[in-house]
């Protein structure tokens, strides 16, 4: 007679994603002109205490950019990281949207226009 061994002990493998789990943020840069480093300005919105009025209220995080892909006015989601300088505590995760220049919209208006 065969006998099954079963563990009453709840699955415990982790997935790898679950053990380091870091603040993630999203923002808009405010500023690429320094190397390997972003500017990201994060909005959100909170109540005010005691006129109970929506306020936005934005805090400006210094991130490491290594390949320096994130240009200005970029939407981007950035994660929390050891120290890397005096004022950088994040690492740019990933580029979510580009920002399209005044430019670029005139000439594609334009080539919209002769199109027409």
């Amino acid at each position: 007679m065969a006998t099954e061994t079963k563990s009453n002990a709840p699955n415990t493998a982790k997935p790898e994603d679950t053990r380091h789990q870091h603040q993630i943020l999203t923002g808009r840069v405010t500023s690429a002109k320094m190397e390997k480093t972003i500017v990201v300005e994060v909005l959100r919105l909170v109540q005010h205490p005691k006129y109970r009025r929506v306020v936005r209220i934005s805090k400006k995080f210094y991130a490491h950019d290594e390949q320096r892909q994130a240009k200005l006015g970029d939407t981007v989601r950035i994660v929390a990281s050891r120290p890397i300088s005096k004022l950088k505590r994040w690492r740019l995760k990933e580029v979510l949207a580009r920002n399209v220049s005044e430019e670029i919209k005139a000439e594609i208006k334009r080539d919209r226009g002769a199109e027409l």
